[in-house]
């Protein structure tokens, strides 16, 4: 009786501090990715993916993710190796790096913001359900949301030849800033999946409902 009292606890202390974290995550998302520009430069590129909640809460979710139910041989099961935890991340910052050329190429992309915030619905859910899916559909349901997260950040770019090499070193920053967030969620996945699956689950319902806010706003 003492430890279902502890757990219940415990359980209502994390779930208090998880949406204290939403409520202050909303602070720092993005206001929105239309007309603004940046500063180009490798730092900016480094530290852009950690400066909005929208963005680093994708990147984390799709690193858990992986670690939570990757596969090497087209399904999701317990066996994985290194490069099936990396099939995930690689499809994301493939995607994320042809969305933020088309942002830089003026190419027009519908309802970027309402993707953005889809996708931490979406990805969000599958961490907590711990979904199991094909690898391919996997790869296309990251690779699709990070079209648009690539988007947000090369339509902020300034699109000019002589700005180029700040532009690529910028381009290159949030490249290995994404892929460090991810394996920072897929160091915290793999963590989670062997000592507080639940815990997982729990911090997949709060970046589903963090996307939720985000459509509602």
């Amino acid at each position: 009786m003492h430890r279902m009292l502890s757990s219940r606890r415990i359980f209502s202390h994390l779930t208090a501090g998880a949406t204290l974290t939403l409520a202050t995550a909303s602070a720092f998302a993005h206001p929105g990715h239309d007309g603004a520009t940046v500063s180009a430069s490798l730092f900016a590129g480094l530290a852009h993916p950690f400066t909005g909640a929208d963005h680093l809460l994708a990147m984390a979710a799709v690193g858990v993710w992986s670690a939570l139910a990757a596969s090497p041989k087209g399904s999701f099961d317990n066996s994985t190796s290194k490069m099936d935890l990396l099939r995930l991340p690689f499809a994301f910052v493939a995607m994320m790096l042809v969305g933020a050329a088309l942002g830089l190429g003026g190419v027009t992309l519908p309802a970027v913001e309402p993707m953005i915030a889809a996708s931490l619905l979406v990805i969000g859910l599958l961490v907590a359900a711990r979904a199991k899916l094909s690898a391919m559909a996997g790869m296309a349901i990251v690779g699709g949301f990070a079209l648009f997260h690539g988007y947000a950040h090369g339509a902020e770019l300034p699109a000019t030849a002589e700005a180029l090499p700040a532009v690529l070193a910028y381009v290159g920053g949030f490249a290995v800033s994404t892929m460090t967030l991810h394996v920072m969620g897929i160091g915290a996945g793999a963590f989670l999946r062997r000592h507080a699956g639940w815990i997982a689950r729990v911090a997949g319902a709060g970046v589903a409902l963090y996307g939720v806010g985000l459509l509602v706003a």
